[in-house]
């Protein structure tokens, strides 16, 4: 599987096209699709083992945001702030997460020792430490919906991030942020998808957060995902495909 992601720019009258058909309906004169269980989900989304040098686990409670905690200054702004904070779009009739985690080589490592701290230059200390945070997670989601559903929710966010593309503020775990653009890319996966390099503004620090989603069937997969490193030394860092490819593999 080949997956495919660069920066766009304009719309994508196919995929939108595309993105309106979740499942069958009244007018195709197929029965209405079924939104997969969470049982079936809790099979289909990705585990560990399924993407190499990447520990995948179940989210701690400190790693999730319950839908109440994110408020948007801009309603029709939120199906992005949504799929940012790794929350669904709509109602989906089930959900299951996991956490994925790539540590680099320095990362693991750590942070050197004492002594080894106290022969480094200032600058040298400096690298280190951000080197010890070279850690990109991404929160992987699998939200299933009845009928129609995937398709509508796909299609909204895509008319969203072109609305809400030069910001807005919002509000998630009483952490107040300033979305300050929504950069859309071309990512080639699934039946149809979206996806953005987000950038973020809070108490004077600058953040980038890579956000796709893309749907097979009744069912989306969103991926939230960041490094601090790469955010702190104000280097871009790509979508997590490896991540992506192997979740688009399980779900066929």
């Amino acid at each position: 599987m080949t997956l495919l992601v660069t920066g766009c720019g304009g719309g994508a009258q196919e995929g939108e096209d595309k993105a309106a058909k979740g499942g069958g309906g009244a007018d195709s004169g197929k029965p209405a699709a079924k939104a997969l269980t969470a049982a079936e989900l809790q099979k289909l989304v990705v585990a560990q083992g399924d993407v190499k040098d990447h520990e995948i686990k179940e989210p701690g409670k400190d790693d999730v945001s319950e839908p109440g905690a994110l408020s948007v200054a801009k309603a029709e702004c939120e199906p992005v702030a949504q799929v940012l904070s790794a929350l669904p779009v709509g109602k989906p009739a089930a959900s299951v997460q996991r956490l994925v985690v790539r540590e680099s080589a320095a990362a693991k490592k750590g942070l050197p020792s004492m002594a080894e701290l106290a022969g480094m230059t200032e600058k040298e200390v400096e690298e280190a430490t951000i080197d010890s945070l070279d850690i990109t997670k991404t929160m992987t989601s699998l939200w299933s919906y009845d009928a129609e559903g995937a398709g509508q929710a796909l299609a909204t966010l895509r008319e969203t991030g072109k609305k809400c593309a030069d910001g807005f503020p919002m509000t998630i775990d009483g952490e107040k942020q300033q979305v300050t653009k929504v950069i859309e890319e071309k990512l080639s996966v699934g039946e149809d998808a979206v996806a953005w390099t987000v950038l973020t503004k809070q108490d004077g620090t600058m953040g980038s957060t890579k956000v796709a989603v893309f749907r097979q069937g009744t069912t989306l997969a969103g991926f939230s995902s960041f490094n601090i490193a790469a955010v702190t030394r104000g280097q871009a860092f790509q979508q997590p495909t490896v991540v992506i490819e192997a979740q688009a593999a399980k779900l066929g």
